[in-house]
């Protein structure tokens, strides 16, 4: 029987970037899951620290219409209830502006936009209803500030972080939180693919453009975004904070 004094936790991707980690955080810190695409091996790791896991098939792009509210929807139906939720979504399309084309454009807004804002509608109402709840929108530190070289990305992503910060203002008084982390500089497959850090020599370049020096992991990533996440704390709302060694 599933235990409704437990808190429960809603991640859309759990296959790549911080998801799994996020994954292991809430699992130690007694949340039940559901989750979309958990890495292989992830689901019966999560059981062996005590968390009962739901995984939803297809949840994975939020830009699809139908994927946050079938995750909301097994949440509901296994656990009558969703403490806190979190995304990550979209891909980074690089380039100068004046080589840029509306097609580009529109990807982004797809997976940086729209996603987001499919996430933020399903999870909110049943929280809302409920009068308490968490939700995280993991959007990029180069939303923060102009970028050379993804100038479409960085404005994008900056439409998203202000997605949420308006959508934390208009349901604040329902007791829900919603809050925005952007990185960069993460140490994760993708982005060392994306941008040539698997050459020493390009990593070298990259991390002297970062004040700690270092690529960020994943493990403290999804540490830090507990404090948003696991009900430690309810005080906070409609903000963003930089998670980029110290870049923004």
């Amino acid at each position: 029987m599933t235990n409704t004094n437990r808190r429960v936790a809603l991640l859309n991707e759990a296959g790549g970037y911080v998801g799994p980690a996020m994954a292991r955080e809430w699992a130690r810190r007694g949340h039940d899951l559901v989750l979309g695409n958990p890495a292989e091996g992830l689901v019966e790791e999560l059981q062996a620290l005590g968390a009962e896991v739901v995984v939803v098939d297809g949840a994975r792009n939020l830009a699809k219409p139908e994927a946050a509210p079938a995750l909301v929807a097994a949440a509901m139906e296994r656990f009558g209830h969703i403490d806190a939720a979190a995304a990550f979504t979209g891909q980074i399309i690089g380039g100068r502006f004046l080589k840029s084309s509306i097609e580009d454009l529109h990807k982004l807004v797809e997976g940086c936009l729209d996603a987001p804002y499919n996430f933020l509608k399903a999870v909110a109402a049943p929280m809302v209803e409920r009068g308490s709840g968490q939700i995280l929108l993991i959007t990029s530190a180069a939303g923060a500030r102009p970028t050379p070289g993804a100038p479409l990305y960085s404005a994008v992503r900056a439409g998203a972080t202000m997605l949420a910060k308006n959508v934390a203002m208009e349901i604040a008084p329902s007791g829900v939180q919603v809050n925005a982390l952007g990185t960069n500089f993460m140490d994760f497959p993708e982005f060392h693919q994306a941008a040539g850090t698997n050459d020493p020599a390009v990593r070298a370049r990259y991390e002297a453009q970062i004040p700690l020096g270092r690529f960020g992991t994943m493990e403290e990533f999804a540490a830090f975004a507990m404090a948003f996440l696991d009900g430690s704390s309810g005080f906070t709302t409609g903000q963003f904070v930089g998670y980029a060694g110290g870049w923004v």
